[in-house]
């Protein structure tokens, strides 16, 4: 059972997740701020995020292609990069040390949060996500631009933190000791076994013991759900908050939303698996359905 605490962290405050609407109007164009847009859609969604970025954005926002800034060592999609790679490629967007970031997608609230958790895990010091997101700033009427925006090279000091990223054996070897549980972001039928996986040829189904919570439980209209109705989606997952979390998805993206949630009722997860079921599914470990 959750022992999720009774609130929620506000929003504009140095311990939440979240900036508002109104705190980023007052502070954008700020030397020291650089806000991010991580719009990014599902391969099968026919959406794209750099496309919707180009089309409207807000104005000096950068564009975090999460499939460009990855590892494409690998099959999986989107996986992190090594550090490196991911200073350069934010060195070359001119988001560098002691800098403010701001991070949202055209969503509201779906591919931010990875982007967000990114930016933590290779130690950026001040990163929020906008609450509401896209959808909320352009309902207040704030202004929009198109076209890319090209912005100042800067450097950007990786201080990557290994023990956010949870891999395929330290997932297995936390659900057969029970050292930590696993929550999984998909949909409760993909997690039962009911309906297929999005990506072609892998099975549905979940990993034996872990926990499911459906990303859609937690937002609405773009943004997380009251604070009543997050708790009562955590309680209902069955997970225990007093033990550690390793946060999982389909494929690494709406893992991150579940670690804004937690985060939002004060819990600290342990790790996020970046391969998730997409990688699971397919190594041939076992498969649990029902």
């Amino acid at each position: 059972m959750s022992t999720a605490s009774e609130t929620t962290l506000p929003v504009d405050t140095p311990e939440s997740p979240f900036v508002s609407t109104e705190w980023l109007a007052a502070n954008l164009g700020a030397p020291d701020l650089v806000v991010v847009d991580a719009s990014w859609h599902m391969p099968n969604s026919g959406r794209s995020g750099a496309k919707e970025y180009l089309a409207e954005h807000i104005p000096g926002a950068v564009h975090f292609d999460i499939d460009t800034i990855a590892d494409h060592s690998t099959p999986l999609p989107h996986m992190l990069p090594d550090a490196h790679s991911f200073a350069v490629a934010v060195g070359a967007l001119g988001i560098g040390d002691g800098l403010r970031v701001v991070v949202y997608d055209s969503v509201g609230l779906f591919s931010a949060p990875r982007v967000w958790w990114t930016f933590r895990a290779f130690g950026a010091g001040d990163v929020k996500l906008l609450d509401g997101g896209l959808p909320k700033w352009k309902a207040e009427g704030r202004p929009l631009e198109d076209g890319p925006v090209r912005r100042l090279p800067a450097s950007f000091t990786p201080r990557f933190d290994h023990s956010l990223v949870a891999d395929i054996e330290r997932v297995d070897q936390a659900l057969k000791t029970g050292s930590a549980q696993v929550l999984d972001a998909r949909q409760d039928t993909r997690f039962r076994g009911e309906a297929p996986e999005p990506r072609e040829g892998l099975p549905s189904g979940h990993m034996p013991g872990s926990f499911n919570l459906p990303h859609g439980l937690l937002v609405k209209d773009g943004r997380l759900v009251p604070p009543a109705e997050l708790r009562k989606a955590i309680d209902g997952s069955g997970l225990d908050l007093a033990r550690p979390v390793i946060t999982s998805c389909g494929s690494g993206v709406s893992a991150a939303i579940l670690w804004v949630a937690l985060e939002m009722v004060g819990k600290q997860p342990l790790a996020l698996y970046d391969g998730s079921w997409t990688e699971w599914g397919a190594s041939g470990k076992e498969i649990a359905v029902g």
